[in-house]
């Protein structure tokens, strides 16, 4: 056996423990002594990268492995996974596509194709793969929970149903699929899942994800059926246990904010970026309105949903030059002041094709998006910006009941009541801000306004972003486009005031909230 082998088969056996760095070291010097013969090694080599969160070197070894074995369909999907986790997402999809062509039949290889299709917002392709995997291995429940979240993001509420049900059935301690279930439709007295919820809660003992998913789904049960004050009790302890797990101070978001007041201390210039008139931001804090509005405008035939994209602020951090571990902190604001402006704006376009390219105009609606707004008027000065305002304490008490992705660093503040408060404060201050430095670029929408006269405040709407009146604006709730956001099951249906003034609901538990935004100046 030649040292090329031994090294090759130690490669092996360190990956197969998932022993990752060894695994690489040995890898890479296979390559080095045997760079013809080391079947593999760059395979090993690339998904040990990846575990290591080396990404550049995991994709530039992934991609050598892909092009030496075309044919492998789990190759490829590992390269469509490293270029997802570093957000190259056109490219992403192109290679999960190559991929699928090669119709795998691994449950792993098509449940990792589906998560890429996922983070790209291809939700139909998703479910194409999720479901070819729980078919292949139907007794493995996070095959059926993956296929169940790709079903409720593409519409199919029912189907949904049904893989969650399955999922729980085959593990009743996966429970995460709780609280989706319960998210699914209104519950009542004659059909509701709090006895069975109650039952697994009582035998979690001090498990924090139990405490967590399990509380807040038995909240939103509960407040289903009118029991408000134990509805709050189970939200507060979900909440809580999800804190614990979190070094999160509020201090870390007003340094933020306080970073960008400096980055833009006067009116922006408009005539730096790219002259695109295709995209339409609508940003504000989370669960104000943005993905009804989302649904409204690419309702319209001219307009395309591309969900909410991390693109823009992906795209500032690479051009910034900034090597800090965070997507957006006052390194990279500070130093993406100096970027080419019109290279960041085409260099985001570009990150969004080939789906934006389907329509004249697109919608990106990351609510997060307001703290961009002075980049994003820079680099995109024809760019469409819409902020909706919702009654604060409706929104503090709409974060505050919902789960965000727990592995989003801009959620953080919503595990605690008046940290939700405190962070509303700051939104409203970096919207006044931009109010002064930005004078006419930033539509501001009231959501209760919209809602009472939907035609009118939809006119406004396509009249800000250049778009003639279309009939089927009115009609949102039958858009057929994916939607990916906490708010997968309402906008699916007409325009409603069932969530305006929830807050009065919880009144006697929201006083310190209340008293948080009054002593602030916040009219309520």
């Amino acid at each position: 056996m030649t040292d090329a082998s031994r090294l090759a088969d130690q490669a092996i056996a360190a990956f197969n423990r998932r022993d990752w760095l060894p695994a690489r070291d040995l890898a890479l010097r296979t390559l080095a002594q045997a760079p013809t013969q080391a079947s593999g090694m760059h395979y090993i080599a690339g998904i040990a990268c990846l575990e290591l969160q080396q990404l550049p070197q995991a994709v530039q070894l992934l991609q050598h492995a892909v092009r030496l074995h075309p044919m492998r369909a789990d190759f490829a999907a590992q390269l469509a996974k490293a270029l997802s986790i570093a957000r190259l997402s056109r490219e992403a999809l192109a290679v999960a596509d190559q991929a699928m062509a090669l119709e795998p039949d691994d449950p792993l290889t098509l449940d990792t194709l589906g998560v890429v299709y996922n983070q790209a917002n291809a939700y139909a392709q998703a479910a194409i793969a999720f479901r070819r995997a729980a078919m292949r291995m139907p007794t493995a429940a996070h095959y059926r929970f993956n296929l169940a979240t790709a079903l409720l993001f593409h519409g199919d509420l029912a189907g949904a149903g049904q893989e969650l049900e399955a999922c729980i059935a085959l593990a009743p301690t996966f429970w995460k699929a709780h609280l989706t279930l319960a998210s699914l439709r209104r519950q009542d007295t004659e059909s509701n899942h709090i006895e069975r919820l109650r039952r697994l809660l009582g035998q979690a003992g001090d498990d924090q994800p139990a405490q967590l998913y399990l509380n807040l789904a038995l909240a939103k049960e509960y407040e289903d059926l009118g029991d408000y004050s134990v509805a709050f009790a189970h939200l507060t302890r979900g909440k809580a246990a999800g804190r614990a797990t979190r070094n999160y101070s509020i201090r870390r978001d007003e340094v933020l904010v306080e970073a960008m007041e400096r980055a833009f201390p006067e009116p922006v210039a408009t005539d730096t970026g790219d002259p695109s008139e295709e995209s339409i931001f609508v940003l504000g804090m989370p669960r104000s309105g943005t993905t009804l509005v989302e649904r409204i405008l690419s309702s319209h035939p001219q307009v395309y949903s591309a969900g909410e994209l991390q693109n823009f602020g992906v795209e500032l951090k690479r051009l910034s030059g900034s090597r800090t571990p965070h997507m957006l902190d006052p390194d990279t604001i500070a130093r993406g002041r100096h970027v080419d402006w019109n290279r960041l704006g085409q260099n985001y376009l570009a990150s969004t094709r080939p789906a934006t390219a389907a329509r004249p105009r697109f919608v990106d609606k990351l609510p997060h998006n307001f703290l961009y707004a002075g980049f994003i008027a820079r680099a995109l000065p024809r760019a469409r910006i819409i902020c909706l305002r919702r009654d604060p304490m409706d929104t503090c008490l709409s974060n505050f009941r919902q789960l965000f992705a727990q592995t989003s660093p801009y959620y953080d503040y919503s595990f605690d009541l008046l940290d939700t408060g405190r962070y509303y404060l700051l939104f409203d201050r970096l919207m006044a801000h931009w109010r002064r430095v930005l004078p006419g670029r930033i539509l501001e929408v009231e959501y209760e306004a919209l809602v009472a006269d939907p035609e009118s405040g939809m006119r406004r709407l396509l009249e800000h972003c250049g778009l003639p009146w279309h009939e089927g604006c009115l009609r949102f709730e039958q858009n057929p486009a994916p939607v990916a956001t906490a708010s997968a099951v309402q906008v699916r249906e007409p325009i409603n005031r069932s969530s305006i003034g929830r807050w009065r609901k919880y009144a006697a538990q929201l006083r310190p909230l209340q008293a948080l935004l009054e002593e602030a100046g916040i009219v309520l």
